[in-house]
């Protein structure tokens, strides 16, 4: 992936993020550190050593500061800056991944969960905009478990921008909607390549976006008067989404 972020450094924490990223990405880990009395983690030590990673032993009270609290099962690893994809490079690759474009989504951890839910479901791509926006933050990167390995993320300057160009590479364009929109599993099927905008759960798609939409999505809400959140509702029409690109494929 290439491009670069607002982080100048980042840290992982835990063992799955860790573990996921030596395999995935070794050359952009600076070193593995583990907490001198902590739990040994011998996997973690031995995937580390054979792609050649530093191993740093370090001492408690210097490993707590350094991991501020969070719980980081005794290792963490410093890596290089978050590196974007390209959206011209994905829409020019020929693969036509599902993309996922977040408007106005600010909380890390629903963007660290929608990335893991992509990453589980595959061939997926998730779209940022620079302004409004979470960046793929370490508190992203700890909720994604490494999903971030496995699902480019592109950063670009404007959603609409992204949307005509996607449209132009052959793309349907859907947004989800609270009220209003037809429900994929029943009244209205995707169409593929499909580019979906997810909005803020307070504020939703904004009005422009929803201007340039071929189509309108609701998940139907039969039980309480509550919302769901960004990274849940998406989750659900990720699924349904890969469900019914599998249909298409098996088709074409």
């Amino acid at each position: 992936m290439a491009g670069s972020n607002r982080n100048e450094r980042l840290y992982l924490y835990g063992k799955r993020s860790i573990e996921e990223r030596l395999k995935a990405a070794p050359e952009s880990v600076r070193r593995v550190i583990l907490e001198h009395g902590g739990a040994r983690v011998q996997e973690i030590a031995g995937l580390a050593r054979s792609r050649k990673v530093p191993l740093e032993l370090m001492p408690a009270t210097q490993f707590r500061a350094l991991t501020r609290g969070i719980h980081s099962q005794g290792v963490a690893a410093e890596v290089d800056e978050f590196a974007y994809a390209d959206l011209d490079d994905v829409l020019d690759s020929g693969e036509k991944p599902i993309l996922i474009m977040l408007d106005r989504i600010n909380d890390p951890q629903n963007l660290g969960s929608i990335l893991r839910t992509c990453a589980c479901l595959g061939s997926f791509c998730v779209v940022l905009p620079k302004h409004e926006s979470v960046d793929v933050t370490e508190a992203a990167l700890k909720v994604a478990c490494g999903a971030e390995n496995y699902v480019p993320v592109c950063l670009v300057s404007s959603l609409s921008v992204a949307v005509d160009k996607a449209r132009r590479s052959g793309y349907w364009i859907a947004v989800t909607v609270v009220e209003g929109g037809n429900d994929p599993r029943r009244e209205a099927s995707m169409n593929f390549p499909l580019a979906l905008i997810i909005g803020s759960e307070g504020e939703g798609v904004r009005s422009g976006l929803l201007k340039d939409a071929d189509y309108r999505f609701t998940l139907p809400m039969r039980g309480a008067a509550l919302s769901l959140n960004a990274a849940i509702s998406t989750g659900i029409f990720c699924y349904e989404a890969a469900s019914q690109r599998a249909d298409y494929e098996n088709k074409t």
